[in-house]
């Protein structure tokens, strides 16, 4: 086997278990192989109800009290049993699991595992698992690695294709020098892949993962290093001057630029009018007030004669800056002959805009990856600014900035990373930083809870609803048997209709949809036609909803910081007071202490920081991270030496051999080859 044998050709991988892989994205045994797992899980032994602890997950062996009730509320079948051992008593709490009624029997003993609550002074699980003891105890004290899945597929399929996969894969000579091997401390592949799946010990799935993330970022930075030895020195072909209409546009837009605003905007016009191209990255919080900085840039370009493009991320995006534009441009008589150009358009649409766009009638261009297409010729292109920059893959930036000669790049984030980190991370941009909020900005009022405060959160989505405003549920995965323990979208929808009254208006957003049923949803919920929106971490960049006051997050424990702060942005985008809530399922020390910084700081860069310092060995699974730099394994935060020992590594090797010729280097050669697929494929971005 190699790594395009399709999944088919392993021993019990029919066709039905196949389509489910895909819809994993697991096409052959290449990507299963990297399907790496979520988090490890050991079955403890089992304890007393009295010894569970709120917050953790616990396995009891307990009696069941009476008949289960059954009640059903709109969709949703709620099925409740009372059980109780010698030392106390408990509830548990099934959604549409009505067959269980008959399979607990009053007077039976079962063993039930699951995420211990607490709702008042009633001990609680909800959905626990349920197995005899004799099962149980077969599977006690084991590392269990624990995959994302769908439903349909079981972890158990997954873990017997990847042993038949490890097994019979023709594993390629190991790429690295020896030296790299030994001064870093890496495991071979081979070996750290199977210590990866398949660890006998805590220590040596870390020792397999070091390997790994050490992988992903070498690879990452060794793309980013060359790519800068590329575009290094590169003389600016559109030199610029600034014009009264820049001017003219600052003093009469109805706010005044930040002290952080105006320093950044003038390290711009300096990096235009200078000698050499700009390749600056704009890294500000969310609601810093980048995009005003964005469009002054584009306005600049515009004045003296040339073209500027802004490539969006999403559809929704870019029609509202088109949109926000549009109305500067009206308002205050500004020199822009904007287009917008994005997938959904007619064959004829598109047609007319790029008329305007090889004419050079149209100055701005404003867009999704339409923008990259092969019929889009520019006129003059002189400035490309992307916003968003993470979304967006390698070759697809690459793309936009050949479609002119030399452009001028202008990139934006909302991620804040610590610098010591940045530096690293952006090696081929100048970074500027807007670290301060306009003034008029309310700060986010937050609160940590438990899961035991979610009915009053409940009645407070109602009641800002009732006031007509608008509220965003955030759950860690889409459907049912992705992650255990965890909320997800499809599910809680059902249970939120239950909970909350029959005139508020709820749906669901997720990555698997259609791009153009995402588009309609967001849309629909900019208009207002929906109250409530369940969703995944797809709306951290989203759309601007001035009207939404109320971000909840479902086990919140397990987002990194970062993330969370990013979720947090979708709301205090209006006039009115926004909230957050962060509802944690875990209650132990070291968790709640992480999120009580969320509720103390709405200061992005001051959180990440924070989160730079604790993040532990602990923290490497569980904590899903996307975003900026959403690596398979890795993360910055916790992996921040490693990321520096591979920087120091690619550093070494390019210093010592720049062009990779040596014969000890050919397996990295043949490495970075394939380098700019993979980031393609995992989503990362330069």
């Amino acid at each position: 086997m190699n790594r395009y044998t399709p999944v088919t050709e392993i021993k019990g991988v029919g066709e039905k278990t196949a389509k489910l892989f895909q819809k994993l994205n697991i096409n052959n045994v290449g990507d299963l192989l990297a399907h790496y797992p979520r988090d490890y899980e050991i079955y403890e032994e089992p304890v007393s109800i009295a010894e569970a602890k709120i917050g953790e997950v616990c396995a009891v062996y307990a009696r069941v009290l009476g008949i289960p009730n059954q009640k059903k509320i709109r969709n949703l079948v709620i099925l409740n049993v009372n059980v109780r051992d010698d030392s106390g008593a408990m509830q548990l709490t099934f959604f549409n699991m009505p067959f269980l009624k008959k399979v607990l029997m009053p007077g039976g003993y079962y063993l039930f595992r699951g995420l211990v609550q607490s709702r008042g002074a009633t001990m609680i699980m909800e959905q626990p698992k349920l197995f005899s003891l004799e099962e149980y105890q077969k599977q006690t004290n084991r590392l269990r690695p624990r995959y994302a899945l769908t439903k349909g597929l079981t972890n158990q399929a997954v873990q017997k294709a990847m042993k038949q996969a490890l097994t019979f894969y023709a594993f390629d000579k190991e790429y690295y020098p020896p030296e790299i091997m030994q001064k870093y401390g890496l495991l071979p592949y081979k070996e750290a892949l199977h210590a990866t799946h398949f660890p006998v010990t805590y220590e040596e799935m870390l020792t397999a993962r070091k390997r790994l993330v050490f992988d992903e970022f070498f690879g990452f930075l060794l793309l980013l290093r060359k790519n800068k030895d590329m575009t290094v020195q590169m003389e600016n072909g559109y030199p610029m001057f600034e014009t009264a209409d820049t001017v003219r546009f600052v003093e009469q837009i109805p706010f005044s630029l930040t002290k952080a605003q105006k320093k950044v905007w003038q390290e711009i016009r300096d990096d235009m009018g200078s000698a050499g191209c700009m390749n600056r990255l704009i890294q500000g919080d969310v609601g810093s007030g980048k995009t005003i900085i964005a469009i002054l840039a584009l306005l600049m370009c515009a004045a003296n004669g040339y073209q500027g493009a802004l490539m969006a991320p999403t559809e929704v995006l870019a029609v509202q800056h088109y949109e926000s534009i549009m109305e500067y441009t009206r308002k205050f008589h500004l020199i822009f002959k904007p287009v917008l150009l994005v997938g959904s358009m007619t064959a004829k649409e598109k047609r007319e805009v790029y008329e305007k766009i090889a004419t050079g009638e149209a100055n701005l261009i404003i867009g999704t990856h339409a923008l990259i297409q092969d019929k889009v010729k520019y006129q003059a292109l002189a400035l490309v600014v992307t916003d968003e920059q993470h979304r967006f893959g390698v070759r697809q930036r690459e793309t936009l900035v050949e479609k002119g000669e030399n452009p001028h790049v202008l990139v934006m984030s909302a991620t804040p990373i610590p610098r010591t980190l940045a530096i690293i991370l952006y090696g081929d941009l100048h970074i500027s930083v807007i670290d301060e909020l306009p003034a008029n900005r309310l700060p986010i009022k937050n609160c940590v809870v438990n899961t035991s405060y979610r009915d009053k959160a409940y009645e407070f989505i109602a009641k800002e609803v009732a006031q007509g405003r608008q509220a965003y549920v955030i759950c860690p995965q889409v459907e049912e048997g992705e992650l255990e323990d965890v909320e997800n979208v499809v599910e809680y929808t059902e249970k939120l209709r239950a909970a909350l009254p029959a005139s508020i208006q709820i749906a669901y957003l997720h990555g698997k949809l259609r791009p153009a049923d995402k588009n309609k949803i967001m849309e629909e919920f900019a208009a207002h036609n929906i109250d409530v929106l369940v969703s995944t971490t797809v709306i951290e960049v989203g759309i601007n909803v001035p009207n939404s006051t109320v971000m909840m997050v479902e086990n919140a424990e397990r987002f990194g910081l970062a993330q969370l702060h990013q979720l947090r942005g979708r709301v205090g985008r209006g006039e009115h007071q926004s909230y957050c809530i962060f509802i944690s399922s875990k209650e132990n020390k070291e968790t709640m202490e992480r999120l009580q910084i969320l509720n103390k700081s709405n200061d992005g860069f001051f959180i990440a920081s924070e989160d730079l310092k604790l993040r532990g060995p602990g923290d490497m699974f569980g904590i899903r991270q996307s975003g900026e730099f959403a690596f398979r394994v890795g993360d910055i935060y916790t992996d921040a030496t490693i990321l520096q020992q591979a920087a120091e590594a690619v550093e070494q090797l390019l210093v010592e051999d720049s062009g990779l010729e040596k014969s000890e280097n050919e397996g990295i050669r043949r490495q970075l080859q394939q380098l700019s697929v993979w980031q393609e494929e995992l989503g990362r971005t330069l």
